[in-house]
């Protein structure tokens, strides 16, 4: 099995900074993508930001140039830098990895439990 373990989100005011780490740990043979989502109240679920293995990064609009994605292959994690953060940025934070582990064959999404990130005006 695997599990994806998120840090502790938090409570930010407009214009501050947050990191949010994330480590995949289990019977991981390989990872492709990671990346972290965010489910704001009332709404669908959406990518935030993604980094394939290659090192490639993928960022929604609403974040770029705020937001950096990085990731660590050797220790399998990934972390979300967040600056100048907004209201609109408020939300549950989850992260995401495409894991081929154990004796399968196939890859498999995973998902953390997910981290409440809150910024007040």
């Amino acid at each position: 099995q695997v599990q994806l373990v998120e840090s502790e989100g938090g409570l930010v005011q407009a214009g501050g900074s947050l990191r949010l780490s994330c480590t995949a740990s289990g019977s991981i043979t390989s990872i492709r993508a990671m990346a972290w989502y965010r489910q704001a109240p009332g709404k669908q679920r959406e990518l935030v930001a993604s980094v394939l293995s290659s090192g490639a990064k993928h960022y929604t609009d609403s974040v770029k140039g705020r937001f950096t994605i990085s990731r660590d292959n050797a220790e399998n994690t990934v972390d979300l830098q967040m600056n100048n953060l907004k209201p609109e940025d408020t939300g549950v934070y989850y992260c995401n990895a495409d894991i081929l582990y154990g004796d399968s064959y196939n890859y498999r999404d995973w998902w953390g439990r997910g981290t409440q990130v809150t910024v007040s005006s």
